[in-house]
Order: structure tokens, then C-alpha cells, then sequence
């Protein structure tokens, strides 16, 4: 294992030269605010800022902390007009609204105040510079490293990021848990005996964390006391899915400890053709968001994805493989078994006892007979083939408002 976690590593090393192209744009976007007369600093943000940004992954997140006598300001409308003076910006609605740039690096300029408690956050994003401070005291020589693994490894098992679509483990997770144990070797052998629900407390800010947090922010198997927010769970957004396909993750790497776990695989039509049985459907679909926040948009595409699971299962089709993600574009794939349905489908309907239930299941069901305690209705089945299911869902309304455009590739 030590082997091939060195040689991975390695090949994670961001080259630094990009620092300086940051530098750059820090210091022109401070010299407009010094310009302006605006009370605000312009810093690094995120993993940047942290020193555990991945190798060609440099997603670059700044902050203009404002001086906390603005909080009452529009520090969005303020910010905007300032950065307009000398970039082209994009600005997206959040919480409170931020900015992207595309040079040869994607900027995001977020505007926060500048705190020291969390008590005086006018906003969750004004937290995230104490977050950097707090992990960049915190890690020790060498745990840079650690984090990039475990960045590497989430990402190749699509349980990274919080965000509503993947319901994964963010970077702020991420480094938290690198701290508590040390490195990704221990991690990942403290993950393999999880079970919810976990919890982690760094700093023991609480004593008992189920009772002490708001009942909303324990339902995720995994309770991270953020150390600098003790009433905040920073794993309340991981789900229950992810949480435990990233164990199931750790237990095969332990068995088997190769590089294909740090490998990160993007859905391939060919090779999922190729893995499709003679007795098997494919459908490969391919989903253009909406334009918007990328959370937003990748979350409609996840509920049109799901729409359309619901839909198939409900009409009877058998599906032995399925999947999505969400890049620039959002690919859909069903395997799903190649057969031809009966012409009727039989339709559960309400237990006898809900005496309104029946009465109405049998207006719309010309066809009705009792089995048990329950009724049932016999109808003309309409999709007997995949294909022509598939087609129509395609064009269901539902799906339609959610996508820009939706096609079978």
C-alpha cells in the first residue's frame, strides 16, 4: 500500500507556478477596491489558500472580506461594481450573490464580511476564511499530501462535493477528517468499522454532540463538530448513499490496494455498451443544463434522472444497471432488460378499509376486482416496449423544465 499511496502522491503535486497568475488577479482586484474607497481585502480561498489544490484541478476560490461596519451594505452590488471596472465577470445568485471569471484559471469571488466569531456571520459563506485559517494552523508537515489522497480517492468513487446533486463529502469534510486521524492510510482503515452515526468532535467543543446539535443537523450518518462553528455539523449534507459506498470503497482498497482507486472514470458509452448483455437494453442520454448556479442546475438534472427511474420501474421494466453525473453536460445511462411486456398490467389500488379510496380507484378503473383486503384493477397496458417509454419520457413535461435539451446519444 505504501508504495503505490507514494507514487500517488506524486502525481497529485500541483505545479506552484500557477500561484502567481492568482497573485496577480489578487492584487489588481485590491488595488481597484483601494481605488474605490471600498473597506475590503481580497485573499485566497479554499484549497488554494490551504496549500491542497490537486495537480490540473485549479478551480480558484477568492474572498473580498469587507469590514464588518458594511454588514448592512449590498456587499454583492458593491463588489460587482468594483470588479467590472477591470475584468469581465459573471455574476451568480447564491445565499449572497458571487462572481465568476474565466481567465486561463476559473475564478470565483465570493464577498464576505470579516469576522473572528461565528456568532457575527451575517451569511454561511462569511465562515469559509476561518475555515482556511483554522485548517492551514492545524495541519501538520506532510498532511497536505493526506488530503490530496483523500480528494483523489472521493472524486474516483463519485462521492465528492457537497453539493444538493452529489450529497458527498466536501473538501471541508475532507480535511477535518485528515486531521482527526492523521493521514488517508488511517483514515481509511478507521472508515472500513463506521457505523452510523460517527462522530468526530477535534476540538470537544460538546459533550454530547446527538443531543447538544439541532435535531436537523444529525440525521447524516457522519456528525463532524465543526471546530470553528460547534453548532454546526459540517457533514450534515452527506447522504446516506455516499457515506456508505465511500466505506464500501475503503474495504475493497484494503483488500486490494491499487491505483485504479485514485483513477477517475467518466461515463464511456462504448465500454457500457460492451458490458450490456445480448438479453439488455442500452439507453445513453445525454442532458444540457439550464444556464444558472451549478448546483441548481445539476440538481434539476438529477430530479429529471430520477423522474425517469421512478417511471420505468413503475411501468413494469427491469433495470440492471443505471447511473449519471454531472460535468459541462449531464449523461444518463440505462441498462435495462430487453423484453416485451404482457398487453395488461395489473394496478394496485387502496386496502377495502379506505371506503373513499375505493369508491374512487373504481370511477377510474373500469375493471376492478378484490384480492385480499386490497382492490385491484386490470387495464390495457400503453408501453410494452422500452424504447417507446423512453421516447415519451424524453418529452414529459417534467423532464423538459429541467433540461435545456435532452436527447438519446
Amino acid at each position: 500500500m505504501k508504495e503505490v499511496l507514494e507514487k500517488i502522491r506524486k502525481e497529485l503535486k500541483p505545479d506552484t507556478r500557477v500561484i502567481s497568475e492568482i497573485d496577480e488577479t489578487m492584487e489588481k482586484i485590491n488595488s481597484l477596491l483601494k481605488k474605490e474607497g471600498v473597506k475590503a481585502e481580497c485573499v485566497k480561498g479554499g484549497s488554494i489558500a490551504k496549500g491542497t489544490f490537486l495537480k490540473n484541478d485549479y478551480d480558484v476560490d477568492l474572498f473580498v472580506r469587507f469590514d464588518y461596519s458594511m454588514k448592512d451594505k449590498r456587499l454583492s452590488d458593491i463588489l460587482e461594481k468594483v470588479l467590472r471596472k477591470g475584468f469581465k465577470i459573471f455574476r451568480v445568485h447564491g445565499s449572497r450573490d458571487y462572481f465568476q471569471m474565466q481567465n486561463k484559471l476559473l475564478f470565483e469571488i465570493v464577498p464576505v464580511l470579516k469576522i473572528s466569531n461565528y456568532k457575527k456571520a451575517e451569511n454561511v459563506t462569511d465562515m469559509s476564511p476561518l475555515h482556511v485559517d483554522y485548517v492551514k494552523k492545524k495541519l501538520k508537515k506532510g498532511q497536505a499530501d493526506e488530503i490530496r489522497l483523500a480528494k483523489q480517492f472521493c472524486k474516483a468513487a463519485k462521492v465528492y462535493g457537497a453539493e444538493s446533486y452529489i450529497k458527498g463529502f466536501s473538501g471541508h469534510i475532507l480535511d477535518l477528517l485528515i486531521i482527526h486521524h492523521g493521514s488517508f492510510e488511517k483514515l481509511v482503515k478507521a472508515a472500513v468499522d463506521w457505523e452510523p452515526k460517527v462522530i468526530i468532535d477535534i476540538e470537544k467543543h460538546l459533550k454530547n454532540p446527538l443531543k447538544e446539535l439541532d435535531k436537523a443537523k444529525t440525521h447524516a450518518p457522519l456528525i463532524i463538530v465543526d471546530p470553528m462553528q460547534p453548532d454546526r455539523n459540517a457533514a450534515a449534507a452527506l447522504s446516506r448513499e455516499k457515506h456508505d459506498y465511500f466505506v464500501e470503497r475503503c474495504k475493497k482498497f484494503l483488500l486490494n490496494p491499487t491505483a485504479e482507486f485514485f483513477k477517475i472514470k467518466k461515463l464511456d458509452k462504448e465500454k457500457l455498451a460492451r458490458k450490456t448483455l445480448s438479453n439488455e437494453q442500452l439507453f445513453f442520454i445525454e442532458a444540457t443544463p439550464l444556464k444558472g448556479k451549478r448546483d441548481v442546475v445539476g440538481a434539476k438534472i438529477m430530479k429529471a434522472y430520477n423522474h425517469m427511474k421512478r417511471s420505468l420501474k413503475a411501468k413494469g421494466f427491469t433495470i440492471t444497471n443505471t447511473g449519471w453525473e454531472f460535468k459541462d453536460k449531464g449523461q444518463i445511462y440505462f441498462i435495462i432488460k430487453k423484453e416485451k411486456l404482457s398487453e395488461k398490467e395489473i394496478l394496485r389500488g387502496p386496502p377495502l378499509s379506505k371506503e373513499i379510496g375505493v369508491q374512487r380507484f373504481k370511477e377510474k378503473h373500469k375493471k376492478t376486482f378484490v384480492k385480499g383486503d386490497r382492490v385491484f384493477a386490470e387495464e390495457k397496458r400503453k408501453y410494452r416496449l422500452v424504447k417507446d417509454l423512453v421516447k415519451d419520457l424524453l418529452k414529459d413535461k417534467y423532464v423538459q423544465e429541467r433540461v435545456k435539451k435532452i436527447e438519446i446519444r
